[in-house]
């Protein structure tokens, strides 16, 4: 019997752009006990190296045709999608050079009397299969962000990516393969998180699962996973602070493009945004005409700033938060409503905290505007949510920066800029709901292995 597919549309148009193996709860399970069967061979630091160049080479070669592939199967503008290749080829470069640091350190054990003659030291061993799986906005980056530095350490990857947006994550796992990784070191299984994600959480031969997604599948993962390393990214509200000295001229460009770049679907958006009053008024009429200045469209209009949603019933789901805040008391000052999956970029006034677009992760292209009368109260109310990724602050004053550095409850401050900045070598994560543990190149990498110290006593 045929196996069953599915079908990957443009959520734009609906044109089909191909079809996946759906695979079953069965396929996960060999996949996995191939990828620990490959443990068993030899894969040294110098071929990891190796191996990650000539890919991060080969997705360099690779990158128009890449950037198309994912404009058409996801939410990018074909600007926004060209970033993606060149970002993920240098993920996988930093990957390779992590694989030739992975090193442990010498232990004192002469600390302890008795312990004089002991020498020893700990090493850092793979953990043994790691689990990635993927979210459909930046399919091309999180594959390489998972799949990197768990290679990088020596482990096996079992990949899944979101249904929605899987042929960019093939194509990267098919360069890999073809630049010398063995297949059965690193797999690719398709499908939907209810069979697929849950089959690889629970297999106990699964030791490291790596998510990006939503809160919910987070919380459902850390009741079933069993004993096992959970790195989890959930999303976030992120707040921007905009204080009374700041430089509106860097301001508003960089809030504009954090709140409503890929559609605003991504976790590091500006959501919230709390203004100084001496400069509010100043700050919403120019925020509102560089927003209105946005144009929206298909993917592959290279005019277009922003594009779909990732369907039709998500953009359903966001015009239905914004007409609950409006109900609320709210004002939309620029947007507020849709066509098909596409909603125009939105900007609401005077959100009540009770209202799902301050207190929850809007995953769409709005912006709720509030005034405030200090930096005090910009962090308590930045502060006030479930969730804690990244935060930012606008201000000149460095006794301002600094006590926002310290007060903030994220796991990123970022002082002048969007929330929406990530160096792709800086620890990536939250706390609270956003999430547990770090990404990032070496951070990922200590998450993706295990120490083990040897004592001799001689």
């Amino acid at each position: 019997m045929a196996q069953a597919v599915i079908e990957v549309r443009n959520p734009f148009d609906l044109e089909l752009v191909g079809t996946i193996p759906e695979c079953s709860a069965e396929d996960v399970a060999a996949a996995i006990a191939a990828a620990v069967a490959s443990l068993s061979t030899p894969f040294p630091a110098h071929e990891r190296y190796r191996v990650l160049m000539a890919a991060s080479r080969s997705l360099d070669d690779s990158a128009d045709e890449i950037a198309e592939l994912l404009a058409r199967e996801g939410s990018k503008t074909i600007r926004e999608a060209r970033r993606e290749p060149p970002r993920s080829a240098e993920v996988l470069r930093l990957s390779a050079d992590a694989a030739r640091r992975v090193q442990g350190q010498t232990l004192p054990f002469d600390v302890r009397p008795g312990s004089e003659d002991r020498r020893g030291y700990y090493m850092r061993v793979p953990a043994g299969v790691v689990a990635a799986i993927l979210p459909f906005n930046d399919p091309l980056a999180v594959c390489a962000h998972k799949v990197g530095p768990a290679l990088a350490a020596g482990n096996a990857v079992v990949v899944k990516p979101d249904s929605r947006t899987p042929f960019a994550p093939m194509r990267l796992v098919a360069l890999l393969h073809e630049a010398g990784v063995p297949q059965d070191r690193l797999q690719i299984v398709t499908g939907s998180g209810e069979v697929v994600g849950r089959a690889m959480v629970e297999n106990p031969h699964v030791r490291v699962v790596s998510f990006t997604g939503g809160i919910a599948t987070g919380e459902a993962i850390t009741r079933s996973a069993g004993i096992k390393k959970l790195i989890l990214e959930l999303g976030a509200n992120s707040a921007v602070i905009v204080m009374d000295d700041a430089d509106l001229d860097r301001a508003i460009p960089a809030v504009v493009s954090g709140a409503f770049a890929q559609a605003g679907q991504n976790c590091l958006g500006v959501q919230r945004l709390f203004v100084h009053r001496a400069v509010y008024d100043t700050f919403r009429e120019r925020l509102v005409h560089a927003t209105e200045q946005m144009k929206a469209g298909h993917s592959l209009d290279g005019t277009v700033d922003v594009c779909a949603m990732i369907s039709a019933g998500e953009a359903k789901r966001v015009v239905s938060w914004i007409e609950e805040a409006v109900a609320a008391g709210g004002n939309v000052l620029t947007g507020g409503d849709r066509e098909g999956a596409v909603v125009r970029p939105t900007i609401v006034e005077q959100v009540p905290d009770t209202c799902r677009l301050s207190k929850d992760e809007v995953y769409g292209p709005v912006v709720c505007l509030q005034p405030i009368d200090g930096l005090e109260e910009g962090i308590q109310r930045a502060n006030d949510v479930a969730f804690g990724l990244h935060a930012a602050v606008f201000t000149n004053r460095l006794d301002d920066a600094l006590t926002a550095a310290e007060s903030l409850q994220v796991g990123g401050v970022i002082i002048n800029d969007s929330t929406d900045y990530r160096l792709d070598t800086m620890p990536f994560g939250g706390v609270k709901g956003s999430g547990i543990g770090r990404e990032g190149i070496d951070a990922a990498v200590t998450s993706m292995s295990e120490e083990r110290v040897v004592c001799f006593n001689p």
